[in-house]
Order: structure tokens, then sequence, then C-alpha cells
């Protein structure tokens, strides 16, 4: 039965889905296989039981300078402009509860005023436009090595209260322990553009991910098996096999499993008081819902310096429903990916020795002519939406 098909596919995330359907259209039978009971791989998107679209696996944002893999999502989705605006919320040092600073980041000219008020950071703001030009994106590195104290100071600053205590979350490590070239790259951006994302094409698909991914795989030529196992259907492939999976997984882990770092997800929802749902959780009188039944200011807040978890995020913002009485939010909570069954791999840790790791499993993975590795856990990379989409593109042309 297998034999009817030109290419199989082992995954429906972006990467297996964006091949999949570019190379049906040059008339290849596809199957594809995914082990979850969805599409969609870590984008699916989902209403909860009050009728919020959430992104079951954290929240994702569209964006990319690449117009052919803007024009080739287009074709299944229409977009909701949206421009993804972050803010840092810290304690503002009074000592008294709930009182924080809220400033965007990447830090900017805004952030400048919102950390050390409108007149000190509006001088800050101009020093650091003389020194460097504006909307340049500097680094720590160059703001330490300014001989001007005042900008040396700011650096400090910056690495304390936007990256240092909020990277030590995300990645499990010490401050002695983060690679010195990673702080090196954190920006100020002189700029009063707030948005996180500078690139040309920015939106979320206006009815979800997950309908974006099934118009992608509604296709004569593509046949999708859900709740599939791919690994012992692909040993009976006669043509070429794209892999999306965990590499180390393929090869059972015969060399020892590549690290990790996974998430736990925390969803609340938040109601009106005057929504009538006896037992749901309502807002604390202290931080009652917002206008139009929002529960903070902005699509995602990082918090970078207190709090367990690194960010939480507010699907409505993303979205755009109009669901006045109703709220849902997810708190995220980094720590070690063990390989136990409820957890998800979602970022390599990239260093020399897992790398070297990874060039065994590559190694193995080359003796097989037919075999494609594409994208984040069968690469070991870190690939954003846009990226891993054009690679998917660029294999099903060279198949």
């Amino acid at each position: 039965m297998e034999k009817q098909y030109d290419v199989w596919v082992a995954g429906a995330g972006y990467a297996g889905a964006v091949a999949a359907r570019a190379l049906a259209e040059k008339g290849k039978k596809v199957l594809v296989l995914e082990r979850r009971d969805h599409i969609g791989g870590n984008a699916y998107d989902c209403l909860d039981e009050y009728g919020v679209l959430i992104h079951k696996y954290g929240p994702h944002i569209f964006h990319t300078n690449d117009k052919k893999v803007f024009d080739f999502l287009s074709r299944f989705t229409q977009w909701r402009d949206y421009q993804h605006r972050v803010v840092a919320n810290i304690p503002d040092g009074s000592g008294k509860p709930n009182w924080r600073l809220q400033y965007p980041v990447p830090f900017n000219l805004t952030s400048l005023e919102e950390a050390f008020g409108q007149e000190e950071g509006k001088k800050l703001g101009d020093k650091l436009i003389a020194a460097y030009g504006a909307e340049k994106k500097v680094t720590i590195l160059e703001l330490r090595q300014n001989p001007d104290p005042e900008i040396s100071a700011l650096a400090d600053y910056v690495y304390e209260h936007v990256f240092v205590h909020y990277t030590m979350k995300q990645w499990g490590q010490r401050p002695e322990d983060i690679d010195p070239n990673t702080t090196a790259r954190v920006p100020v951006f002189l700029s009063r553009d707030d948005r996180y994302f500078q690139d040309t094409y920015q939106g979320m698909p206006l009815e979800g991910y997950t309908r974006m991914f099934e118009n992608m795989l509604d296709h004569s030529n593509i046949q999708v098996r859900l709740g599939v196992d791919a690994r012992p259907v692909l040993k009976e492939a006669t043509g070429p096999v794209i892999y999306t999976g965990q590499v180390d997984e393929l090869f059972d882990f015969q060399f020892g499993p590549l690290p990790y770092r996974t998430l736990d997800f925390k969803f609340e929802t938040w109601l009106d008081r005057n929504y009538d749902a006896p037992g749901m959780p309502y807002p604390d009188p202290d931080h009652p819902l917002r206008g139009g039944g929002f529960f903070q200011t902005h699509g995602t807040v990082n918090y970078t310096v207190d709090e367990d978890f690194t960010r939480i995020t507010e699907f409505k913002h993303l979205t755009g429903q109009d669901l006045p009485g109703v709220t849902t939010i997810v708190r995220e909570y980094s720590k070690a990916y063990t390989g136990a069954e409820d957890e998800i791999p979602y970022y390599a840790i990239i260093n020399p020795e897992n790398n070297a790791l990874y060039a065994k499993y590559k190694a193995e993975a080359d003796k097989y002519p037919n075999l494609y590795l594409l994208g984040r856990l069968a690469e070991y990379k870190y690939y954003n939406m846009d990226a891993i989409a054009a690679r998917a593109l660029d294999l099903a042309a060279r198949l």
C-alpha cells in the first residue's frame, strides 16, 4: 500500500506541511504521518471551553522579511494586521507590593524614559543618538566599551533588568555560565519604534494557524494520517523521506539523548464579574479586568527580574477576538527536558559538546541517501516559523 506514494513526510507542522504542499503541487503523491492527534505542530491553536482561541504550545507570532514565504502562506490564510509589542514588568524599587515598572523590550528610547524618568531618559537618549545615530541597534558590549560612564552604566542596567535574570530562568544557567557572546548581542534600539519585530510582513492568521494548515494540506495528492508513529512506517518507504522529529529518537538514542529545554504552560481563564460561570476564578480586586475584558496591557509581558515564570501571554491581544466578558492567559515556566512522556522538547541547547553529539546522529542519517532531516528537532537548531518554511520550500524544490 505504501508504494503508491512518492514522498513520505514525518510530521505535520511547518516543516512537514509546507514541504508536502509544495511537492503535491509538483505532482508528487505525499503521505504525511503525524504522531499527535492534530496537524499544525507546535503552532496548533484551538478554542478553549470559553471560546477563546489559544495557542496550546505557547504563543506564535508570524513575522518575516521573506516575501516568497509570505506569499506562499498567504495562499492558505488571510492575515490579521498585528504588530507584536512586549513589555518588561519589574518591581519599581519602592518595596511596595504590586508597585511595578513596565517598559518596552527590546530596550529603546521610550524604555529609557520609563526607567529613568522623562527628563533623564531623554538626556540619555540624546546622548546615545549623538554617539551612534538614530534608529540603530547598539549592543551591550558596544555600550560598555563607551568611555562615557553614563552610557556604560546604562549597559549595566539593561543587562541586570532585562537580560540576565530572564536568561537564567529560560536556560537554567547561572550568570557566569551564560555565553558572553550572547550577552554581547543584547541590543538597545535607538528608536521610538516599540514593536518587538521590525520585519516587513507581520500578522496573525485571521482564522488561526490550524485553519491555515488545514487549507495547506487539503490537496488531492496529500494523505494525512494522525496518531501514527512514523518510524516503523518509514522502514517501508520506497522513495524520499522527510523527517521532522527528534533525530536522536529516530536512531533509538544510540549515542545518548540530545539536551533540550522544555516548557510548562499554565493556562488561566479570567471572567468579568457579570459573566455567568460559577466556580471560575475572578480577578483580584487590585487587578480587575481592563476595558474589553483584558487581563494585561500587551499580548506578552515578560517578567525579567522576579517571579518563577518567564512571561504571560494573553491571546485576545494576538487574535483580536471580541470577547468582552472572558479572557485566557498562559504563564510559561522553563525547565530541563528529561524525556518524560508529557514533556515536549522546545529549545535545543546549542554548545560545542551538544553540536558534537548531534554530528554523530547527522553522520548516521547521512548513511541513508533518501532521508532528509528538516526542522528544529531534526536539525537540532532554532528556527523561526518563516525560516523553516523557507527551508521546506527549498527542500521540496530540490526533490
